[in-house]
């Protein structure tokens, strides 16, 4: 290791020294496979696999014990990719496709001081071999698809994010089609893993990259996002909410206006949560100048969206920080239409008067319910006790037969009459003539009635 570090030190001194030796024709194979056989290797498996998610503020990072070697080729690597001399065009037969899979490979090590050096050495071959960017981004689609779908765990979704952040910058307009499906089919998905919260702000800036590319992308952007909000997972509602309000600085008025309500629908859910977090991420969007000039611009769509769940969290929600937001957005409202508030307030009261009086009524119908239940039926009541049985409500005794009470009671004289003569008129030839603990469906409809008033009674 000593003799290894030794001779790095003294090609790194090559390198920045004399330039032009160092870029020599002959010295481009050595380099590339001096970096290759040091760096290239199996991962040690992960020390978590399965786990909860990696926190960067609480949890300690798994540390390469052969870091101080890796480090030096590294280094010496990357030197000579910058060095002003590097010939791509002699060194695109040596850092190859394959050399390029080998490199993604090593993004998965749980180091994140080799990641760092990884995410620039990739970028700096990305810049100077364009033949390879193609195959670059493939395959950075491949892990991301692998993460996405299969595993939900690589450790370098965050450097490899970062680097397409500085390539999506660098897209030329008009997007081409390849771009556009990058963005649907893997950016949003990957707002669905559990280990967002690792590499969001990566993610977050890819995205709006994007969109300050091409407004157009808006519209499928915020639905995407919508279409993946989370339902129970209120840290992760608070990160969705700090990219929306991102779209929000830089979307065009005619784009916001496609996708306002739907948003503002989901704004109000946040507005109601009882997490106040959750529901104070969302009040601070009344802080934001540009997106209240556009609410403002909107206000007779958006405002009937609001009120009812400010207007009703303003006095029933548990946290005092929020009633003071809330009373902030409906003074802003208020002020961008008066008369606008003025309706939504009678029409909000004229609707709980509405779910009042409709309260009111089903109490009474099943208080009317319950006294005609109450009311003593013609004909004698059986009830199931506890084990099973079926006991006489007049006397309190088992019975002997209940099915055979159970028929005689829930059917008059002249319907046990005519369920005979039904019996034996359409029964086939052979069968046994029905008896009281068959019922024919003559009597159905009867039966059933009964039954169901039974039930209200006990209800």
């Amino acid at each position: 290791m000593e003799g290894g570090e030794a001779s790095c030190t003294q090609r790194d001194g090559g390198i920045r020294d004399t330039r032009t030796r160092c870029h020599h024709r002959g010295h481009y194979p050595e380099v590339v496979h001096m970096f290759a056989v040091n760096m290239f290797r199996t991962l040690p498996p992960s020390s978590n696999p399965t786990g909860a998610e990696f926190d960067p503020e609480e949890d300690e990072p798994t540390l390469e014990a052969a870091w101080p070697h890796l480090q030096l080729v590294y280094e010496f690597f990357l030197r000579f990719l910058e060095s002003p001399d590097f010939q791509s065009n002699t060194a695109k037969k040596y850092i190859d496709q394959k050399f390029v899979l080998q490199l993604l490979e090593l993004f998965d090590s749980e180091d994140p001081r080799e990641r760092d050096f990884l995410k620039t050495t990739l970028h700096r071959i990305y810049g100077k071999f364009l033949g390879l960017r193609a195959y670059i981004r493939k395959q950075v689609n491949n892990i991301f698809y692998r993460f996405i779908y299969e595993t939900e765990h690589h450790n370098g979704i965050a450097e490899l994010l970062e680097i397409l952040g500085s390539i999506i910058n660098g897209f030329a307009l008009p997007l081409k089609e390849e771009h556009k499906v990058f963005l649907l089919k893997v950016l949003l998905p990957l707002h669905k893993a559990k280990s967002l919260s690792v590499y969001h702000p990566q993610l977050a800036y890819c995205v709006v990259q994007f969109l300050e590319k091409d407004s157009s992308l808006t519209e499928p952007v915020v639905m995407g996002l919508l279409k993946f909000w989370p339902k129970t997972h209120s840290p992760k509602e608070v990160m969705f909410l700090n990219e929306l309000e991102e779209i929000l600085d830089v979307i065009e008025p005619a784009e916001f206006v496609k996708v306002m309500e739907p948003l503002f629908r989901q704004l109000a859910k946040c507005v109601s949560s009882p997490h106040f977090q959750v529901a104070e991420r969302a009040l601070y969007y009344w802080n934001n100048e540009y997106i209240m000039s556009l609410v403002s611009d909107n206000a007779v769509r958006i405002l009937p969206i609001m009120f009812p769940a400010l207007y009703r969290n303003s006095k029933s929600h548990w946290n005092k920080t929020i009633h003071g937001l809330i009373y902030n957005a409906l003074k802003l409202f208020m002020e961008m239409n008066q008369k606008l508030f003025d309706d939504c307030t009678q029409r909000y009261k004229a609707e709980r008067l509405k779910e009042k009086q409709k309260l009111r009524e089903r109490e009474e119908a099943w208080y009317k319910i319950e006294n005609l239940a109450k009311v003593n039926p013609q004909q004698p009541e059986t009830f199931r006790d506890m084990n099973g049985g079926v006991v006489s409500m007049e006397t309190d005794a088992p019975i002997s037969n209940p099915q055979h009470h159970m028929d005689t009671c829930l059917i008059p004289s002249s319907g046990r009459e005519h369920r005979s003569e039904c019996s034996q008129h359409h029964r086939p030839p052979g069968e046994p003539i029905l008896t009281a603990e068959a019922p024919c469906a003559g009597t159905e409809h009867f039966a059933i009635t009964k039954l169901y008033k039974l039930s209200v009674h006990y209800l």
